[in-house]
């Protein structure tokens, strides 16, 4: 966040530091608003691009077995382009470097789930996916493995069969 802040304040000096060389260039011609509200626009411009970046440069840090499953696109009176370009603020990811799957359930998928906010540090946490059922159950404390690998005390929540999750999970 501190870094995103120097970007800002740097790209607002950066192009005040340019409209004031074009200022001298001209002889001074330009009038006295022009440097504040090109430092202004700067900053302005260099915010948005962190913001409408920030998606592209989490995942670029992900190995390629990390599936990115679902994003969360916001609107916001306060930011008026987000109504042309919605922005991406979290996102939802499988990590199938953590794919188990029993041979005596071969419906169900062991994985880690990683859920990813701006702003915000990212979780990850242990899910059982059941393909065929359309479902799934969070390994929290209560949740125990049985002899045969079926899961004891798992509170399952059952999902919509075109759930980008539970597609994602058992894809592969």
């Amino acid at each position: 966040m501190l870094l995103e802040f120097i970007a800002i304040i740097a790209a607002g000096f950066g192009l005040a530091g340019l409209v004031l060389m074009l200022n001298v260039v001209v002889r001074k011609r330009l009038p006295g608003w022009a440097m504040p509200a090109s430092a202004g626009l700067g900053m302005l411009a260099m915010a948005v691009w962190l913001e409408y970046s920030w998606l592209d440069r989490v995942t670029a840090q992900y190995p390629a077995e990390v599936e990115i499953a679902s994003t969360n696109e916001v609107r916001a009176w306060y930011r008026p382009w987000t109504y042309a370009v919605p922005q991406v603020n979290r996102l939802i990811a499988i990590d199938h470097r953590f794919d188990r799957r029993n041979p005596a359930h071969p419906d169900q998928v062991l994985t880690q789930v990683l859920l990813v906010g701006r702003w915000e540090p990212a979780r990850q946490f242990g899910v059982v996916f059941d393909c065929a059922g359309g479902r799934r159950a969070d390994l929290v404390d209560q949740v125990r493995f049985a002899e045969d690998g079926s899961l004891a005390n798992a509170p399952w929540r059952a999902l919509q069969p075109d759930d980008p999750v539970l597609r994602a999970a058992c894809r592969r």
